[in-house]
C-alpha cells in the first residue's frame, strides 16, 4: 500500500468512528454534525427533469411527509447505479454532516462508501 493511500485511510478511519449513529427522527436536532442516519427507505425518487438530477431516499416516512432525506446529485449517480431502485424498502446507514433544506434534515452524499446497508 502507498504511504499516501495509508495515511488517508488512517486520517479517515477515527474520522467514521466519531460520527454519532441516528435515527432519521433524531437527525433534525444534530443538524451541522457529521453523524450516521439509519432507516428504512420509506421512499425513493430519481427527479431526472429536475435542476441538478436528484436522486431521493426518504427514510422511515415517505414523502411528502418525509423526515430525513439522502439526497445524490445527478452528477455522483453513476458510482450509485440505480439507487431508488437498489435501496428501495432496505434498511441503510447514511454518514455525513447533517444539513437542513427547507426545514427537513438532509445529508448531500457523493460516494457509495457513505451508505450502507
Amino acid at each position: 500500500m502507498k504511504p499516501s493511500v495509508l495515511l488517508f485511510v488512517t486520517l479517515l478511519v477515527p474520522i467514521a468512528s466519531n460520527a454519532q449513529s441516528l435515527s432519521a427522527q433524531d437527525a433534525a436536532r444534530h443538524v451541522g454534525e457529521n453523524a450516521t442516519v439509519c432507516g428504512v427507505v420509506a421512499s425513493a425518487n430519481y427527479a431526472a427533469r429536475s435542476r441538478g438530477q436528484p436522486t431521493f431516499l426518504n427514510l422511515d416516512k415517505p414523502y411528502p411527509s418525509q423526515i430525513f432525506t439522502a439526497v445524490i446529485w445527478g452528477e455522483d449517480r453513476a458510482k450509485f447505479g440505480a439507487p431508488e431502485a437498489s435501496f428501495q424498502g432496505k434498511q441503510i446507514c447514511v454518514s455525513g454532516a447533517i444539513r437542513l433544506y427547507r426545514g427537513e434534515p438532509e445529508i448531500i452524499v457523493s460516494e457509495p462508501g457513505q451508505i450502507r446497508e
